[in-house]
């Protein structure tokens, strides 16, 4: 065999390597959720790449037998075809047995070189690049192959399944996707500036409440603005003008025996019309929807949903009302800092290495103000106040503090026993809380 006949043999055996590790890498690396995109777009041969990647035994048994196979042909040619020319060469300064043993080692290397680069690190980078691309349009001549090869590829799998089997492994991949896989992706995508920052905020906010109970964005007891069934129209007007509300519940002596709830655009559309504000002259009492004040936001979303309501009263294991929510307080969960909500905000920024926050601030808001990771006790409590209660194990008093994580959390207000505004400061202090 001639020089070139050789180096044409070499060439296209690293050709062959090349397309086998080129399938190998694009069916590993392609995302189902754009392979699903691509067949929903009606490219059938992404419909065989997602069933191959379902059962890929037989697909990778031909990728392997492919690459041994072709390496150690590679080998064989190589040294045969280079291992004479570099003999000849070194045989002008050293022995004939030096120079043979030389000549093999150089014509080792070059081969082993060649095939590196050309036959593996190359298709494998180019197969990354775009790997859906490339896997829609290896899967034909792959399917070929595993056809062709039909009783090696059976054999080999086998023996790969047996010994799984033995280990205990699962046979099939597991392509479920979590929450985590989502907001990763998304995290990536806002690094990579495909996602602008505040979307991927929105996303994370959308699966964050799953995870806050109702009572981390409700309007709480003290501060809800309710009627009396007998009211007179002058409290009604008094009350609408001093706290304006969507919706106002109505209640029978105390607010704890909720009636209804009074929907503030009626209210202003019968003051508009000169109409009477009187519960027995017209104006209409709405049932309340009536919630747990352990439910997730949602499950609240789902009862808002089921009940065709945006509106409800939120009560503890005693029926006791703890507090109120609207649909918009979701919404305005869900969108953060897109929307500009009419109460003073929760978190004022002072500088940088210090906040000024509402003792009723949900944790939540807190920990992604402050970049906190996590807090300890989490499980415990879901506002501010609720931490520094948990970590000081009493009702905090006015310059009551707690250290934890290199932030300093301050009490500076106290009214009646609820926590008005806590001081963060970021500072070096470690992980600790005051002795009573």
């Amino acid at each position: 065999m001639t020089l070139t006949q050789s180096l044409l043999i070499i060439a296209l055996l690293i050709a062959m390597s090349a397309f086998f590790s080129l399938a190998e890498i694009t069916l590993a690396a392609s995302r189902r959720l754009r392979l699903r995109q691509m067949a929903d777009e009606g490219d059938s041969r992404a419909e065989k790449v997602l069933r191959v990647q379902e059962q890929p035994g037989h697909y990778f048994t031909v990728v392997q037998i492919g690459l041994n196979a072709v390496a150690i042909l590679g080998g064989v040619v190589g040294e045969g075809s280079l291992s004479p020319y570099f003999a000849v060469f070194f045989e002008k300064w050293l022995s004939v047995e030096a120079s043979t043993n030389l000549a093999f080692l150089c014509s080792f290397v070059i081969v082993i070189a060649v095939f590196l680069v050309f036959a593996d690190l190359f298709p494998k980078r180019l197969g990354m690049s775009n790997p859906e691309q490339f896997a829609v349009r290896m899967v034909g001549p792959m399917l070929l192959l595993i056809t062709a090869f039909k009783p090696l590829v059976w054999f080999f799998t086998r023996c790969t399944d047996l010994l799984f089997k033995l280990l205990g492994m699962p046979l099939v991949r597991d392509d479920k996707i979590t929450s985590a896989d989502i907001l990763a992706m998304t995290e990536a995508g806002a690094r990579a500036g495909v996602l602008a920052v505040r979307e991927q905020q929105v996303i994370a906010n959308v699966f964050e409440l799953d995870t806050r109970v109702v009572s981390s964005v409700m309007t709480a007891r003290d501060n809800i603005a309710w009627f009396l069934h007998d009211d007179p129209e002058s409290v009604l007007r008094a009350r609408i003008v001093a706290e304006p509300f969507s919706a106002y519940p109505v209640c029978d002596g105390n607010i704890d025996h909720v009636l209804g709830y009074v929907d503030a655009k009626e209210m202003f559309q019968r003051v508009l019309s000169g109409q009477p504000l009187s519960f027995d002259q017209g104006l209409t009492l709405h049932k309340a929807l009536v919630v747990p004040d352990r439910l997730s936001l949602t499950e609240v979303l789902e009862q808002f949903q089921q009940a065709h309501e945006d509106f409800a009263i939120i009560v503890n294991e005693y029926s006791l009302v703890v507090g109120v929510i609207t649909l918009n307080d979701v919404m305005s969960t869900v969108m953060g800092d897109l929307v500009s909500p009419l109460d003073e905000e929760q978190i004022v920024k002072r500088d940088e290495n210090s906040w000024l926050i509402d003792g009723v601030t949900p944790i939540q808001d807190v920990q992604r103000a402050l970049h906190i990771d996590e807090l300890p006790h989490a499980e415990e409590y879901e506002t501010l106040a609720g931490f520094l209660m948990v970590m000081l194990r009493r009702v905090p008093k006015r310059t009551d503090n707690v250290t934890w994580g290199g932030y300093t959390f301050e009490v500076m207000d106290v009214d009646s026993y609820r926590i008005d505004q806590v001081m963060v400061t970021k500072g070096s202090g470690t992980a600790k809380a005051p002795a009573g």
